[in-house]
């Protein structure tokens, strides 16, 4: 076949092979209507005669669909790339869409990037993981589109998310059966209030009931009513981002505290790890001078000696669902999953 000159329509390319319109269109955006070795064929034959396929812009004009998916994130790109579980979702998120060729447009919340750019308007609709400012979510649901939310609930809208209070009181529960009569427990909490620092929990209005780290707070509170040992504020750290810096000072500065806790409940396996690390340098034992826990169950804390007692919360499959449900692979339906309880060296 001699190569073409000018400008190839798809009507033009579908008459020299011999096929269809459909089929030519097919190959290129949606290859499982074709067999692998029909859709191959066509794609060698459209690359010999110069054919690089449908025009996307003209193609978005005509369907209303460009392939392209919002994800929008709560945090940093930065933090959200290095954060583990975060880390974990995405790539749920990427093997569905990336098996069907979607592309993923990754918007941070927090960064000083503005939705004023226009790109927003030509996703066909997003997945938003975890509460945004509130004015770019209010900027998302301006756009009428399709919003799947992801470690939190808006309104008319579908979500995903794991149980983080029956985690969170599973977990508390097991840690304060074996602490002293007269033993004290910490929280090192993330995100639960509007300090912008590391601080005790104190002064500052605890965020709405709805977030991930406050149904979590609640699992710990309610476990120790149930021990009859009550958490004191001045005994719950606020932690503003979730770093190693920041759970290493809140930990140290717990574990200094006139009575020491006997237990470290820890919101996040990057808390945790970093507060088994404070123990150390403070020459205590874990689990004989202090037990401590996490949630997540990143890779990590079961790599790290001690071993992580920690709540696992499935982070890859919560991706893996949010995308089928975009892509009408699931039922169109809120969804909470379950969490489990692993108990490891540092609490056994």
């Amino acid at each position: 076949m001699v190569k073409t000159v000018g400008k190839l329509t798809l009507k033009d390319v579908a008459a020299q092979l011999g096929v269809s319109n459909a089929t030519v269109s097919n190959a290129f955006n949606r290859p499982g209507q074709l067999s692998r070795e029909l859709r191959e064929h066509i794609l060698d034959q459209c690359r010999v005669i110069g054919y690089p396929g449908p025009n996307a812009a003209a193609r978005s004009l005509r369907t209303g669909k460009t392939g392209i998916i919002g994800v929008m994130l709560s945090n940093y790109l930065s933090y959200s790339f290095s954060d583990p579980v975060a880390h974990q979702f995405l790539q749920g998120l990427a093997e569905v869409f990336e098996e069907r060729e979607y592309n993923l447009l990754v918007m941070p919340s927090r960064d000083h990037v503005k939705l004023t750019s226009g790109y927003e308007s030509f996703v066909d609709g997003f997945i938003v993981y975890g509460p945004p400012q509130p004015q770019k979510l209010d900027q998302l649901i301006s756009q009428h589109k399709s919003i799947i939310t992801v470690d939190f609930e808006i309104e008319g809208c579908v979500s995903v998310n794991i149980d983080n209070y029956a985690g969170a009181l599973a977990c508390a529960e097991h840690a304060l059966a074996s602490m002293s009569p007269a033993g004290h427990a910490a929280i090192l909490g993330l995100r639960i209030n509007d300090q912008n620092r590391v601080c005790r929990l104190e002064e500052g209005l605890l965020f709405g009931e709805s977030t991930i780290t406050i149904q979590r707070l609640r699992g710990f509170q309610d476990a120790a009513k149930t021990y009859k040992m009550p958490i004191h504020p001045r005994m719950i750290w606020q932690i503003p981002d979730n770093t190693h810096k920041q759970g290493y000072q809140a930990a140290k500065e717990a574990l200094m505290s006139n009575p020491r806790p006997e237990v470290l409940l820890c919101m996040s396996d990057r808390i945790a790890l970093a507060a088994l690390q404070a123990a150390r340098h403070l020459g205590l034992r874990v689990p004989e001078d202090v037990k401590i826990t996490g949630f997540d169950d990143i890779p990590e804390s079961h790599t790290q000696h001690p071993t992580l007692t920690t709540v696992h919360q499935q982070s890859k499959d919560k991706g893996t669902i949010a995308a089928e449900i975009f892509l009408g692979m699931r039922e169109e339906k809120s969804l909470v999953l379950a969490t489990e309880l692993m108990i490891r060296e540092s609490c056994p």
